[in-house]
């Protein structure tokens, strides 16, 4: 159990995944590029055996943006993208509509 103070520490957003390429070392990797509004970030996620790339560009993601950045098979990565795991695979969570790039999740 983490502690309600915790939580709040943990700051989340909206991006826009601008550009999605093949992990130079590994299979079941992206390396993402998301647009945060005032900013760029480059994040390495977990989702290649779950969509293709170009279902990917323009769609928006809740991303986690305080968490340190992490060197992943080689590759920088400077944030997270939050999914829901179930019996039917990985699915990236997003807004109920679109809204504007960095926006805050409270």
């Amino acid at each position: 159990m983490i502690s309600l103070d915790e939580f709040k520490n943990m700051e989340l957003g909206v991006g826009t995944i601008k550009e999605v390429q093949d992990h130079p070392d590994a299979d079941k990797l992206y390396v993402i590029k998301v647009s945060l509004g005032d900013e760029e970030r480059q994040l390495v996620a977990g989702i290649k055996p779950y969509y293709e790339k170009d279902t990917l560009v323009g769609k928006q993601a809740v991303v986690v943006l305080n968490i340190e950045p992490a060197v992943i098979r080689g590759v920088e990565s400077c944030g997270m993208l939050l999914a829901a795991k179930d019996s039917g695979g990985i699915t990236i969570l997003t807004t109920e509509r679109e809204v504007e790039d960095g926006a805050k999740i409270s």
